[in-house]
C-alpha cells in the first residue's frame, strides 16, 4: 500500500536550504543519520501537464492566503516574485538560499487535499 510521497529539492547549498525550510518556513524533521534532515510536509496533491519533454518537477507550497503569506515571509527577510494571477490561481517563486526555487501558490480551484491516499 502506498502511505506517502518523497521530495526531493536538488540544491547547491543543501544546508543553506535544510535551515531555511527549519527556521523560515518551520517545518518539523526528523534525522535520518548524520544530519541529513527530512521534513514533514503539509498534506499534498500531484498534478500531471503537458509537456513537450519530461521536466524535473516542481514543487510548489500551497496556501489560502498568498498575501499574508508573502508578509509574513517577507518579515523574516524573504524576497518572493511578482505574482502572476490567473484563473486558476496565484503563483510567487521562493528563491532558497541554495539557488533554487519553490513555487507558492494559493488555489482557485478545488484540491484533492482532503481526499487523502487510502
Amino acid at each position: 500500500m502506498i502511505f506517502g510521497a518523497h521530495v526531493i529539492v536538488y540544491s547547491k547549498d543543501a544546508d543553506a536550504d535544510r535551515a531555511f525550510l527549519r527556521d523560515t518556513l518551520g517545518f518539523a524533521s526528523v534525522d535520518a543519520g548524520h544530519g541529513w534532515l527530512i521534513f514533514a510536509l503539509p498534506p499534498s496533491e500531484v498534478a500531471v501537464h503537458p509537456a513537450k519533454e519530461n521536466e524535473r518537477p516542481e514543487l510548489y507550497l500551497m496556501c489560502d492566503d498568498l498575501q499574508a503569506e508573502i508578509t509574513a515571509l517577507g518579515e523574516k527577510g524573504v524576497v518572493c516574485s511578482a505574482v502572476q494571477d490567473a484563473r486558476w490561481g496565484s503563483i510567487t517563486k521562493i528563491v532558497l538560499p541554495g539557488g533554487g526555487e519553490v513555487g507558492l501558490y494559493q488555489p482557485r480551484h478545488a484540491t484533492a487535499l482532503h481526499l487523502g491516499a487510502h
